[in-house]
């Protein structure tokens, strides 16, 4: 053994004894759950100091992707996001839990089907995967009402404050997630839920903010939930630090960790193109430091990252930046934004979104339409993008690189050009160096090739490297990998794994870079390289063996003897490395190479079972436990053979998917709607609008009655007015209505069964306007004595979020104010005011779907978007349709007949209009039903959206489904409803097994289905 490697092996041992003897007296915080006498469950133990969390005594880097359940009606599906997101090197996965999603009424709740939390909780557990549980009761989320039910809207407390009335209603939606969450806690050893969110985004600190946290937190801890607290800081302003910071200008709360968030990844440009990179900010060990520094605000616990931007949202109007934000916040971003955080030592990082899905129904938020790609790693349609792949190297870097989790600063590193900067971190344990390098700023774009020196007890040495572009590099020096001692390497690593006949290692860099590896043994091995091309040089003096090598393909290095294991070297290029994939199984770590996708591996005696997903005809090359002899791929054997490198190859390739034929949506059936325009109709049965008072933000003037639907139980959707009044004397020659209709809401108007016109809030903002008045003239032929009836339709495109801490979710929705007026003068012209929305109200005559399925268009009140409709005497129509019959709503419906293939995963949207055109002339909406189910607004004037995914589950791949379109306009030429199409957007030989919803077709009134009780 060399005198330089016994003197660091007991310098490490000293640092370790010095370390533990620290963690004893270090603050710390614990939460453990006891154990029930008789339990078969094990407790286990969550703990944290300023460098991680430890989960039974073992430090863990949480690298975390934000998925929100409510956003994929389809539980199946779920478990597909879920897989991917384990694939691709996360290890927890953060869950909003949306209050309205789950309440349609006061005390009523209901977690069954697309709400059954407990299903996809398990599925975590199943799959190995934490979750950080944020249930709100504010959650933001680019949802309606910020998370809230329309039915919180009517309270006279404030939201987000101690008000009495606020914080029972509070208590009553946490008691009942938190029976949910309490079962799947680890602390309980009955789940994998490590983490639960207070609040999300509290900005306001006053006494009553304060009061409020306090309370929820008592509340929480009540109901059993033992697991350490946090509550997301918007922005990093030292709000919520739990007491053991001393930091001045902190604002300590009920907290057991300090989390904030951030989104600085730079923008695109307004013709959807990306926009320069921002630089990459230091909010940990590097950073300014004291309150507002990020993670210093809190200096006893780790660092916590609890969004950071994996994308941004999108808004109506916009030229659509999905696309563009999945290249802006592509994979040289992440490298470099990511691995900043990793440099400042946040070991608690979560990126929202990971998959963004889909805001259906009436779920989006004003500031939102129907796509919540957000430009993330697993697009709205679950295809995984390269940005995916990227995650995946930094994901099982983290993994088996351990010693991140608990970094020091270490010492200043001056590269040779002036424009890099290098991170230097060090593990006070066992001396683990991490190296990070990027341009300096780092948002500089150029190729640049430099050195830098290193100084590690293995020796000094100089290190050449290239960045080129929008990038960063993390190295390590000095490290234990598994029984091979690393004094450095220019490659990237991806993953290690101890093997029973040596050790395998993962490395990666740049296509066509050069890349230097060190490893140190005691005399010197030998050398075989089994493919691709690699030079060593043993320098006897130090032990050390270098390799030199260019990163293109893989290049395959067989290392044996100098007094370790032997070990096998995978030097790739980073498109190749993109192609393996790491599953762990109860026999020991298994590396696939070349499938789409990896899910699941487990190993039955000598049996390796895979499953996944195939592309194209892709190869498949196992390192698997040495056991194995029989492979299976989604339950087929694959004859494999042994390789050089110590792996088994598929002697053929994996299958792929067969082609998916789709069919052209014809037979189209018309109906018009819109029957309360009429004079005739009858409303006898709506609720009359007479309240006098309302807790509403947007009240009426003095005098007149409360017009807001929130007030009569109507929340979401289209809601419709009629108005009737008698004129005695001088009539009105004009009628000025106020309204609230959210994110590009629209109001239609009728006098006597004329249409006087329609009005849309503007659109093309990111914070767009959410009430309006519109003003009509009143046809002279209509200002006559006598009885009159006005009919109003208002769209209301859902509640404003209360980021603000101002009720703002309490602004009107429908109709606020009307006001008339003849020559200037205005009048009273005494309306009685009638109204009616979502069918029932509160009331849900579809619990299975839910509350934000529907609004109150007549055709949704009477079926029409449900299956098994009967519309046989509807009259027959062709699209596109030039005009519009009429002003108003009609619809169109279709059935038609899939055969997917069955071993494929095909992901189908539905296309209204011609993508490649930014914005149609035509002046129309449409709301898309599936199957019965809302998967969306499209405003053929405003976009940008026309596609819409429709999830397998709510469609069925393999039989009838039904389209019902409801169009709304007022009328004319160019606003008939253009092509409709299914459209392919990604398809693979495997996906999850998917069980169709249970959702009831068209019933007879007499026996529609009544709201729960």
């Amino acid at each position: 053994m060399l005198t330089s490697e016994i003197s660091n092996r007991l310098r490490r041992a000293l640092s370790a004894l010095a370390a533990c003897c620290v963690a004893l007296v270090a603050a710390t915080t614990v939460v453990t759950a006891a154990q029930p006498v008789g339990a078969a469950p094990l407790a286990h133990q969550i703990s944290s100091d300023k460098y991680s969390l430890t989960i039974d005594g073992k430090r863990t880097f949480v690298w975390s992707g934000e998925f929100h359940p409510f956003r994929l009606p389809s539980p199946s599906e779920w478990l597909d996001v879920l897989e991917k997101m384990k694939a691709e090197g996360y290890n927890a996965v953060s869950l909003y839990f949306d209050w309205a999603y789950h309440s349609a009424a006061p005390g009523v709740y209901d977690f069954t089907g697309v709400r059954n939390m407990d299903e996809v909780l398990d599925m975590a557990a199943k799959l190995g995967l934490y979750v950080i549980a944020r249930p709100g009761p504010y959650i933001n989320a680019e949802v309606t009402g910020g998370g809230y039910p329309g039915w919180l809207t009517t309270q006279a407390g404030k939201a987000r404050t101690s008000a009495a009335d606020y914080l029972a209603a509070a208590d009553q939606w946490l008691n009942g997630i938190d029976q949910i969450l309490r079962r799947h806690q680890l602390t309980n050893g009955t789940g994998t839920v490590i983490l639960y969110q207070l609040e999300n985004e509290l900005s306001n600190t006053g006494s009553s903010e304060q009061a409020y946290m306090q309370h929820i937190a008592g509340t929480v801890r009540a109901d059993g939930i033992t697991v350490p607290l946090f509550s997301n800081d918007k922005g990093r302003n030292g709000f919520w630090v739990p007491s053991s910071s001393t930091v001045p200008g902190t604002v300590t709360g009920p907290t057991d960790l300090y989390a904030f968030d951030g989104y600085p990844g730079g923008t695109c440009h307004t013709d959807g193109t990306p926009g320069g990179p921002a630089a990459a900010p230091d909010w940990g060990l590097y950073g300014p430091g004291g309150a507002k520094g990020g993670a210093s605000a809190s200096p006893q616990t780790p660092g916590y990252a609890a969004e950071f931007g994996g994308g941004w949202f999108d808004y109506w109007g916009s030229v659509g930046t999905y696309a563009c934000m999945a290249v802006r916040e592509g994979p040289g971003y992440e490298r470099e934004f990511y691995d900043t955080n990793i440099a400042n030592g946040l070991t608690l990082q979560n990126f929202y979104m990971t998959f963004g899905g889909t805001s259906w129904g009436w779920l989006p938020a004003p500031v939102v339409y129907t796509s919540y790609d957000y430009g993330a790693a697993i697009s709205e349609s679950r295809q995984l993008r390269p940005k995916a792949s990227t995650m995946k190297e930094l994901g099982y870097f983290l993994r088996s690189v351990t010693p991140v989790s608990e970094m020091d600063k270490g010492s200043v590193v001056t590269p040779s050009a002036a424009n890099i900067k290098v991170y230097h971190n060090v593990n006070p344990e066992n001396g683990t160096a991490l190296y990070v390098a990027m341009h300096n700023p780092s948002n500089t774009t150029t190729d640049d090739s430099f050195s830098f020196p290193i100084d590690t007890p293995d020796g000094s040495y100089t290190v050449p490297l290239t960045i080129n572009g929008q990038d960063a590099k993390r190295l390590v020096a000095n490290y234990d990998m598994d029984s091979q001692h690393l004094v450095y390497s220019t490659s990237e690593i991806m993953t290690h794994i101890a093997r029973a006949d040596g050790d395998l290692a993962l490395l990666h860099g740049r296509s066509g870079e050069t890349g230097q590896t060190v490893l140190r043994y005691r005399s010197q091995p030998t050398v075989a390289v089994l493919s691709g091309a690699a030079t060593s040089t043993w320098d006897a003096n130090t032990g050390d063996l270098l390799l030199s090598y260019t990163h293109s393909g893989l290049t395959q290095v067989r290392i044996s003897g100098g007094g370790r294991r032997p070990l096998t070297l995978l030097l790739a290029d980073d498109a190749t490395a993109d192609t393996f994939w790491q599953q762990d199984t109860a026999a020991g770590p298994v590396l696939v190479r070349g499938p789409e996708l990896v899910r699941t591996a487990t190993v039955a005696h000598s049996m390796l079972r895979l499953t996944g997903d195939t592309s194209t005809g892709d190869g498949l090359e196992i390192w698997a436990p040495a056991s194995t002899k029989v492979v299976t791929w989604n339950g087929i054997p694959v004859p494999t053979e042994p390789t050089p490198a110590g792996s088994l190859a598929a002697r053929h390739d994996l299958p792929a998917p067969a082609p998916v034929t789709l069919p052209v949506l014809t037979d189209w059936k018309y109906s018009a709607e819109s029957p309360e325009a009429n004079p005739s109709f009858v409303d006898s049965t709506w609720a009359v609008a007479d309240r006098a008072n309302t807790n509403s933000t947007t009240k009426p003037p003095a005098g007149q009655p409360v017009l807001t639907a929130d007030d009569y139980g109507f929340h979401t959707g289209d809601v419709w007015y009629r108005g009737h009044y008698t004129v005695t004397g001088t009539a009105a020659d004009t009628i000025s209505l106020t309204y609230g209709g959210g994110g590009a809401g629209m109001l239609q108007v009728w006098l006597d069964g004329a249409d006087l016109g329609q009005n849309v809030l503007p659109t093309g903002l990111s914070s767009p306007p959410t009430t309006g008045t519109a003003t009509f003239t009143i046809p002279q032929e209509l200002r006559t004595a006598g009885g009159h009836e006005i009919s109003v339709m208002v769209r209301d495109d859902s509640h404003n979020e209360d980021g603000g801490v101002n009720d703002a979710q309490k602004e009107g929705r429908g109709l606020i104010s009307v006001a008339t007026s003849a020559a200037g003068a205005p009048l009273d012209e005494g309306i009685v005011w009638r109204i009616q929305g979502n069918q029932g109200g509160e009331q849900i005559t579809d619990p299975v779907r839910g509350a934000l399925n529907n609004g109150g268009l007549y055709g949704e009140r009477s079926g029409w978007s449900l299956p098994n409709y009967p519309d046989a005497n509807w009259a027959s129509a062709t699209l596109p349709a030039s005009t519009a019959a009429i002003p108003g709503t009609s619809w169109y419906r279709t059935t038609f007949t899939l055969d997917v293939p069955r071993p494929d995963d095909a992901s189908l949207g539905l296309t209204i209009g011609d993508p490649s055109v930014p914005r149609s002339a035509a002046n129309y909406r449409a709301l898309i039903f599936v199957n019965g189910w809302n998967m969306g607004q499209y405003i053929a004037n405003v976009g940008p959206q026309h596609t819409f995914v429709v999830p397998n589950g709510v469609l069925n791949p393999h039989g009838r489904n039904t389209i019902a379109i409801a169009v709304t306009s007022d009328g004319g030429a160019g606003n008939g409803l253009e092509p409709v199409s299914l459209t392919n957007l990604g398809t693979v030989r495997g996906g999850v097994p998917v069980a169709m919803d249970d959702s009831p077709g068209y019933q007879p009134p007499a026996i529609r289905l009544t709201g729960r009780a």
